[in-house]
């Protein structure tokens, strides 16, 4: 409660309020990385899962593709005698050995799976019917009348049995294809093809629970990355509200504020607070300083403007960095007090300020500093309002040249015109002003120039 009634009494510190956002939006920021990173790591072993069960599949593949060429290659040497085709053979089950390939392969991620078990079936399911192969080969070598000495042991070793030795090459050749063709071997390669087939079941369901469990895991993970992403929206929508209700539109009605020259209420955050109870503190102890100048001592009797005390007065007290200095020349005036004499010069002085005094803002200060000078300090102001100034100055000569009937001849005015800027002194705001007034004169008169621009 009490930090509550701080906060209503003294507002809320920006500074720390900056802080805490910021802390959260760099934490919920951290979080979102992390949960970005972990859905990578999913992603990554969704992706290994599938290409592994995949390379297994494929491996599983190539055993019964394997067994299928090795059958192939020996019904081709029974039938045919090709010794090319025997070749084959026993390249595949010597040398390529995709059947043993495809098991250590299998074996080395699924030992004690369905699917290794199924596939280890099949494998002791081809080594069995390799035998009868061999025996089938023995025959044929035999029915064909080949030399076996050349042929590889698991032929050579083969000793024909007492009914089939003594048989005719056609029978032999007969009983090596029954061998290779028959239902028996048949019903060997159907169970080969039936644990192959259990294998690729089990490693298809395995890759749809797996895929199915990481499926789930990312939907979670997607969730939660959706939540951090919202809250980090929220938050930075909150840091652009915060810094737009708290700062930028109550500075806007600070500004308006001063530009009426009025009290800023202590309202907003900590720091616009503190800055309002400065400028009006600073505004109020302004005016007691202008209290101070009494009217006689800083006002010209003639034109009821401020006179040269009442100027250098302003001028060492205004915020130079922010006003701007015009310096007024009456054209031809010492003509006119020659030729019109003195009393119609007063006149023309006092119209010349009349003029000048209602086309300028109650808070900008107007002063006769000489005799037919005049200065104007403009509180507020920036290079910015140079268009306004320029029609201000046009309209009082315009407004000079009219012929009121009071023996004034038409008038006019040069002017010379410096912004403030960082820094800058009354002495050297007087220079650039009066080098523009210097600019305006020698260029025709009867206008307004500006320091470091165009007239």
């Amino acid at each position: 409660m009490k930090y509550l009634d701080h906060i209503r009494k003294h507002g809320i510190s920006l500074q720390k309020l900056n802080y805490v956002m910021l802390a959260l939006a760099i934490l919920i920021s951290i979080v979102l990385f992390i949960a970005m990173y972990r859905t990578n790591v999913m992603y990554q072993n969704t992706h290994k899962i599938t290409e592994n069960l995949i390379s297994w599949r494929q491996s599983s593949y190539e055993l019964q593709i394997a067994s299928d060429y090795l059958t192939e290659e020996m019904r081709c040497f029974v039938v045919t005698g090709k010794k090319e085709c025997l070749g084959n053979y026993f390249k595949e089950a010597k040398v390529s050995k995709r059947r043993d390939h495809a098991l250590e392969d299998l074996k080395a991620h699924h030992e004690d799976s369905v699917a290794f078990h199924d596939l280890n079936n099949a494998m002791e399911q081809s080594l069995e019917l390799m035998k009868r192969e061999y025996y089938a080969a023995r025959l044929a070598a035999d029915a064909y009348g080949y030399d076996i000495s050349s042929y590889p042991e698991e032929i050579r070793g083969i000793s024909l049995e007492a009914r089939d030795l003594n048989l005719s090459k056609e029978k032999k050749k007969e009983l090596a294809e029954h061998y290779m063709f028959g239902e028996e071997y048949q019903s060997q390669k159907h169970t080969i093809s039936k644990h192959m087939q259990n294998c690729l079941d089990s490693l298809e369901d395995e890759m749809k629970a797996g895929q199915l469990e990481i499926s789930e895991k990312l939907r979670h993970q997607v969730w939660i990355e959706h939540i951090l992403t919202i809250l980090l929206i929220v938050v930075m929508l909150g840091i652009v509200m915060l810094t737009s209700f708290m700062i930028i539109v109550p500075l806007r009605k600070c500004v308006n504020l001063i530009r009426d020259e009025r009290d800023i209420p202590l309202e907003g955050a900590y720091e616009i607070r503190f800055l309002a109870k400065t400028y009006n503190l600073m505004y109020h102890t302004n005016l007691q300083n202008r209290e101070k100048l009494t009217y006689e001592a800083t006002h010209d009797k003639l034109t009821n403007l401020y006179n040269r005390r009442g100027y250098d007065f302003l001028l060492s007290n205004v915020d130079l960095e922010t006003s701007a200095l015009l310096l007024f020349d009456m054209d031809h005036f010492k003509q006119i007090n020659d030729k019109y004499g003195h009393a119609i010069g007063d006149k023309a002085i006092i119209r010349v300020s009349e003029s000048m005094f209602g086309s300028f803002r109650n808070q900008d200060y107007v002063c006769r500093i000489g005799g037919d000078e005049f200065a104007v300090i403009m509180v507020h102001s920036d290079p910015s309002l140079k268009e306004l100034i320029e029609r201000k100055i046009n309209k009082i000569n315009e407004n000079l040249k009219e012929n009121l009937g009071d023996g004034v001849p038409p008038l006019s005015v040069s002017v010379g015109v410096a912004f403030g800027d960082d820094g800058v002194t009354a002495d050297t705001l007087f220079k650039m002003a009066d080098n523009s007034l210097y600019e305006a004169k020698n260029h025709g008169r009867n206008k307004v120039c500006f320091h470091n621009t165009d007239a």
